[in-house]
C-alpha cells in the first residue's frame, strides 16, 4: 500500500496538521484518505453526544467547533448510541451491545486530566471519571497491528446491530490514532466505482500505522463518515455505491478536539 501526499498544510508546533492522500491499494485500486494531525501538547479531546441526531459539519458550525470526528455507531427509533458512553463521568441512555460482546467491545477514554486510553470496556473501571465512548474494533497497540479476523469485539456475530458486518470489504472509514505526540483523526472515501474503493479494516490500521500511530480505533464509518477540519467537511460520505450528490448522515456522538494552550513550565527562581 502506497501513500503518495498530494496535498498538506503547513506543519506548526500548536495547531493542527491536514494531510490529503490518494493511497494505491494492492490490487491496484485507490481511495482517497484524510488525515488531520493534532499535537497532543496543544489539544483536548471530548466526546459529544447530541439529544437529537445532528450532521456533524453543520453542528460544528453552529456550535464554533472546527474540528472534529463521528465517534461511536447508534441504533436508530430511538436514536442512541450502540455501546456504553459517558461525559464527565456520568452515564448517559445508551442501547446495550447484544450477546456477551459489551465488556471486550473497545472503548476511547478520556481522563479529566485530558490522557486519552484505548481498551476493551471490561478493562476500565465500572464507573469511570472523564468522558467515554465505546466504538471499535481496535486497530492498532503498541504500534502493531492487532485487527484480525478472528472477531474478538463480536462485530460479526453481532452484525444484526448493524446494517451488515462492518468489518467486512472496503467502506468509507474513520478512525482515531495516537502517539504520544500526535492525535490523528483520519478519514477515507469509497463506494465510488473506479474513483475511492474504501479501506478494509487490516489496511486502515496499516495506515494508521504508516502515520505513526502507535494506538487506534476504529470509529463509525460508511454513510456516517464525517471528519470536519476548520468547520468544513473534508469527506464524501457515501451511505450507497455512486451515490448522486452525497451529503453528510445525522449521527449521534462525536469526538471533538479542542485548542489548549500549551502548558508553560515554571520559571525557577534565580
Amino acid at each position: 500500500m502506497s501513500v503518495p501526499s498530494a496535498e498538506a498544510s503547513p506543519p506548526t508546533a500548536d495547531r493542527p496538521r491536514y494531510e490529503l492522500s490518494r493511497i494505491e491499494l494492492a490490487d491496484g485500486s485507490e481511495t482517497t484518505v484524510y488525515v488531520v494531525v493534532h499535537p497532543r501538547r496543544a489539544t483536548r479531546l471530548r466526546v459529544a453526544c447530541f439529544e437529537q441526531p445532528r450532521r456533524l459539519d453543520h453542528w460544528c458550525a453552529a456550535s464554533g467547533q472546527p474540528e472534529a470526528i463521528v465517534a461511536g455507531f447508534f441504533v436508530r427509533d430511538p436514536w442512541r448510541p450502540l455501546g456504553e458512553i459517558r461525559i464527565g463521568g456520568e452515564p448517559l441512555a445508551h442501547e446495550l451491545i447484544a450477546g456477551p460482546f459489551g465488556p471486550l467491545r473497545s472503548c476511547v477514554h478520556v481522563e479529566p486530566g485530558g490522557a486519552v486510553a484505548l481498551a476493551p470496556r471490561e478493562e476500565i473501571e465500572a464507573a469511570p471519571a472523564g468522558d467515554l465512548v465505546q466504538a471499535g474494533p481496535r486497530l492498532v497497540a503498541d504500534g502493531r497491528v492487532v485487527f484480525d479476523d478472528e472477531d474478538r469485539e463480536g462485530f460479526s456475530a453481532g452484525a444484526g446491530q448493524f446494517d451488515s458486518d462492518i468489518t467486512a470489504g472496503r467502506h468509507p472509514r474513520c478512525a482515531l490514532g495516537f502517539n504520544e505526540q500526535e492525535l490523528f483523526a483520519v478519514c477515507c472515501d469509497g463506494r465510488r466505482t473506479g474513483l475511492d474503493a474504501g479501506l478494509g479494516l487490516t489496511e486502515l490500521a496499516e495506515l494508521l500505522v504508516s502515520l505513526g500511530a502507535t494506538e487506534a480505533i476504529n470509529l463509525d464509518g460508511g454513510g456516517s463518515a464525517t471528519l470536519v477540519h476548520r468547520g468544513h467537511l473534508l469527506n464524501r460520505p457515501y451511505s450507497s455505491v455512486d451515490q448522486p450528490g452525497p451529503e453528510s448522515r445525522p449521527v449521534v456522538t462525536a469526538l471533538v478536539f479542542e485548542a489548549e494552550p500549551p502548558r508553560r513550565e515554571r520559571s525557577r527562581p534565580g
